[in-house]
C-alpha cells in the first residue's frame, strides 16, 4: 500500500508540473511581469522547478519519516489533508476548467490516500497492546 501511494504521489508532482509547463511555456515577458513571476523567470525561465508557493524549493528533507509506524502513518494523514487543502485553494483561485478538472482528480486521490492511511493506522493500533492509550510503538523498547 505504501509503495503504491508513494509512487502515485510522485505522479501528482509530475501532473502538476505538466500543468504549470503548459500554462507558462508561451508567456511573453509582459505576461511574466504582470503575473509577478520575474524572480522565478530569471532563475528558471519557463522550466518547471518544484517549489512551494512561498518560493522555497522542494527538497527530500520535507519528507517526514521517523521509522515509527504510528508516527509515520499519523504524519501521512496530516500530509494528505494538507495536500487536499492546497488543491481546495487552487480550485478557489482557478477559473480554467481544464486545470480544475485535473486538480479535482488529484484532490480525490488525496482523499483516497487519507482513507487508506487511516485504515493502516487503525490496523496497526489494533495490533498494539490494547492498554497502550498513547499509541506508541513498543517494538523498539524490548
Amino acid at each position: 500500500m505504501l509503495n503504491d501511494t508513494g509512487t502515485e504521489e510522485l505522479s501528482h508532482l509530475e501532473i502538476v508540473g505538466s500543468i504549470v509547463h503548459q500554462l507558462t511555456r508561451k508567456m511573453t515577458i509582459e505576461e511574466v511581469k504582470a503575473a509577478g513571476l520575474e524572480p522565478y523567470f530569471v532563475d528558471h525561465t519557463a522550466g518547471v522547478y518544484p517549489q512551494f508557493a512561498s518560493g522555497t524549493p522542494w527538497t527530500a528533507a520535507t519528507i517526514q519519516s521517523s521509522g515509527d509506524l504510528i508516527a509515520d502513518l499519523t504524519e501521512n494523514l496530516a500530509a494528505e489533508q494538507k495536500a487536499r487543502k492546497t488543491y481546495d485553494n487552487i480550485l478557489r483561485m482557478s477559473d480554467d476548467p481544464d486545470v480544475n478538472n485535473v486538480i479535482r482528480f488529484l484532490r480525490e486521490r488525496e482523499i483516497v490516500h487519507y482513507q487508506r492511511f487511516g485504515e493502516g493506522l487503525r490496523l496497526a493500533q489494533e495490533r498494539l497492546n490494547q492498554k497502550n492509550i498513547y499509541a506508541i510503538n513498543p517494538s523498539f523498547d524490548r
